[in-house]
């Protein structure tokens, strides 16, 4: 979960209320791999899909964070990542989905195919691992919501450059 302090992200922010509005799925603690919908472009927030993120740009390095753990089985894990790489594969067909937002505002999903905001596709992901319970649309999920889904543990709470620099500490004295 991140604020990164762009003009959507404080947009959604005043609406939400929550500290944190983009949401993203990694695979490792190292945040080597993470996923999520959002701006293709750092300077274009209406240019938006399917992103590997690099918390290390310019965009996270000064953004706050909250970055959770969840224990899965193997086979929940190998759902969800071969659910990633099947849009990864496919990146060019997929788009941010703002007119979902509007939906999440209204409690009513709109569907749109190949099209995910950054909680609806977190929220799809864990769908697809089946650590999502069933009973809410992935299409209404907000990003305060999805800690609260499953059993994830928070790990950190912080800048996202301090977390990249402790796990470098941690990793030079191993």
């Amino acid at each position: 979960m991140t604020d990164t302090g762009t003009m959507l992200n404080r947009m959604i922010k005043s609406y939400t209320g929550q500290p944190y509005n983009h949401a993203s799925i990694a695979f490792d603690a190292e945040l080597s791999e993470v996923y999520s919908f959002g701006r293709k472009t750092a300077n274009n927030p209406f240019i938006g899909g399917f992103v590997r993120e690099n918390l290390r740009s310019v965009l996270f390095w000064q953004a706050e964070c909250a970055i959770y753990a969840l224990t899965v089985r193997r086979s929940e894990y190998w759902r969800m990542y071969r659910y990633i790489e099947g849009i990864a594969a496919q990146k060019e067909r997929y788009r941010y989905n703002f007119i979902g937002l509007f939906g999440v505002m209204l409690q009513r999903p709109i569907p749109r195919k190949h099209a995910f905001f950054c909680s609806q596709f977190v929220a799809s992901v864990l769908k697809e691992g089946e650590v999502l319970p069933s009973g809410k649309d992935p299409a209404l999920v907000e990003p305060a919501e999805l800690p609260h889904f499953a059993d994830f543990q928070l790990i950190y709470e912080g800048r996202v450059q301090d977390y990249q620099v402790s796990l470098e500490k941690r990793y030079a004295y191993s």
